[in-house]
């Protein structure tokens, strides 16, 4: 056993050495029976403090955690790799699909959105032309789609077209002698169009009078239709192919009356599972190979989920026992800092760790059958629990001297770094909600609070800086100058004062434990 460990198995020991002994018993036996106690416990400390080869070479027991822990990381690993591979391909057929129903149906697109919104008009003909071109070429989808695209159909059951119109409901202007007559209460019409509808020519639903659009009233247009495809790319890879639902809305915001409308799309994909699929090849069999994989995965986390359970219950019966030896003896209670080294951190990163993948294992078979199509939530279990394996490797190299240094770093450095992020942090709030009141109508960055945050991480790191100060509307002269002077007074102040001094804790204690090698 290594000196380390054996100084903490018996720091407290040795602490009550000095203390004075009671009288002992008269009886011999008793006396006898306490040594062999004593010695007994002596050596179950020992032993809990050893490493997994110190506890080999001692009673030659087998380190099965350690070989599990082993053979789960590539588990894992692989697992994680193989639903990544797949997981790719469900989001770029959605990104590739929005992007090709943004060209279908919005006239002029140009394949780069403006800001939030996918692109804009200013008169009222273009408004009209974009509305119309949208319904025309959702009626001629098929003729002119590349995709294995088919109309769906909408929560109310009906296959076609939703166009709806908001509004106020009563508004009058007169601009020329500043007067406004106007209900703050809204109405809404909507109006469904059919493929029946849709199909007759001349086209008589352009007559209607619900398109005769009040543009000094009017509050938005939003359409809405549904479309059905199918990933046919997934049979390439030995996988069943996934059916999807787009639910697509395409929104003419006209709230601020500025003489712009924003034209916003907006396509919520939803995986469902596909009726009739008859597929012949190795498919079917690649996706049981898969589901068995996935099922020893379940099996060795459990099985490893067992062992580390198994083994925090012995640490506290083993730190019971110290403790009722301790006050029986010596008269004194155990400190908590001494109480708290029978449990094992590392047996609890574990344990999430195997929770967080059994569960992800079994939302990754459901997805694989098609009876669940929760990808999102299924890739954070996977990802973190891979994460957490990969970190549990730390454990063992820290039983070797040379290995340790991060880990004692971090052990000795995270109170001190704890409270300094806590003071620093305070500035940096202060320095947020001031940037987002004061330069949030001026800077694209300073937009919204998160926003905010994020471009002053990226000033720290010395990202993006020049871009920031220059991206800075010079409408108001005073708040160019505010800005001036708030960047370069947080930059000054995070990057070579704050930011110095947080290295400057992390060095401290890692100075302090080489001095101590």
């Amino acid at each position: 056993m290594s000196r380390g460990a054996e100084a903490l198995a018996l720091s407290v020991w040795n602490s009550a050495s000095d203390l004075s002994w009671e009288p002992r018993r008269s009886n011999a036996m008793a006396h006898r029976d306490s040594d062999v106690q004593e010695e007994c416990l002596r050596e179950d400390l020992k032993f809990y403090f050893m490493n997994p080869c110190e506890k080999f070479r001692a009673r030659h027991q087998i380190p099965w955690k350690l070989g599990l822990q082993i053979l789960k990381i590539v588990m894992v690993t692989t697992q994680l790799v193989r639903f990544g591979l797949s997981n790719q391909l469900v989001v770029a057929f959605k990104e590739e699909n929005t992007v090709a129903f943004k060209y279908l149906f919005l006239k002029g697109y140009s394949g780069i959105d403006e800001d939030n919104y996918s692109c804009s008009v200013y008169t009222q003909e273009d408004a009209y032309e974009s509305i119309f071109y949208a319904i025309n070429q959702y009626h001629r989808l098929k003729n002119i789609s590349l995709g294995t695209l088919s109309y769906g159909e909408n929560e109310e059951n009906r296959i076609g077209l939703k166009v709806c119109k908001q509004h106020y409901k009563t508004r009058a202007m007169f601009p020329s002698n500043e007067t406004l007559n106007s209900d703050s209460n809204t109405e809404a019409d909507c109006l469904h169009l059919d493929l029946q509808a849709l199909s007759e020519n001349p086209p008589g639903w352009k007559n209607s009078s619900f398109f005769r659009l009040e543009f000094y009233r009017l509050l938005q247009v939003e359409i809405s239709f549904h479309l059905k495809g199918i990933d046919l790319q997934r049979i390439l890879s030995r996988e069943l192919p996934d059916c999807y639902v787009f639910q697509n809305t395409i929104t003419f915001d006209n709230k601020a009356h500025s003489g712009k409308i924003k034209i916003y799309f907006d396509s919520n994909a939803n995986i469902e599972e596909c009726k009739g699929l008859n597929i012949s090849g190795s498919g079917q069999k690649n996706t049981q190979y898969v589901l068995a994989f996935d099922a020893f995965v379940i099996v060795i986390c459990l099985a490893s989920l067992t062992l580390c359970t198994r083994s925090i219950f012995l640490a506290l019966s083993l730190r019971k026992r110290f403790v009722h030896f301790f006050l029986e003896k010596y008269k004194r209670h155990v400190c908590n800092a001494d109480k708290w080294e029978f449990v094992n951190g590392w047996y609890i990163l574990v344990i999430i760790s195997d929770l967080m993948t059994v569960v992800g294992s079994i939302l990754k078979m459901e997805i694989q059958v098609k009876n669940l199509t929760n990808y999102d939530l299924c890739s954070i279990l996977l990802g973190t629990s891979t994460l957490l394996v990969w970190v549990g490797v730390i454990r063992y190299l820290g039983y070797f001297q040379k290995y340790n240094v991060l880990i004692l770093t971090m052990q000795a450095s995270l109170p001190k770094v704890l409270r300094f992020c806590a003071c620093a942090g305070m500035i940096y709030l202060g320095y947020t909600f001031c940037g987002w009141i004061v330069l949030g109508p001026y800077h694209n960055k300073f937009v919204g609070l998160n926003t905010v945050s994020e471009c002053l991480f990226s000033l720290v790191n010395g990202d993006d800086m020049f871009a920031t100060f220059a991206q800075i509307q010079q409408k108001s002269i005073l708040v160019w100058l505010f800005s001036r002077l708030y960047l370069y007074s947080f930059i000054s102040l995070f990057i070579y004062m704050i930011l110095s001094l947080f290295i400057a804790l992390i060095t401290d204690s890692y100075d302090t434990i080489k001095e101590r090698k």
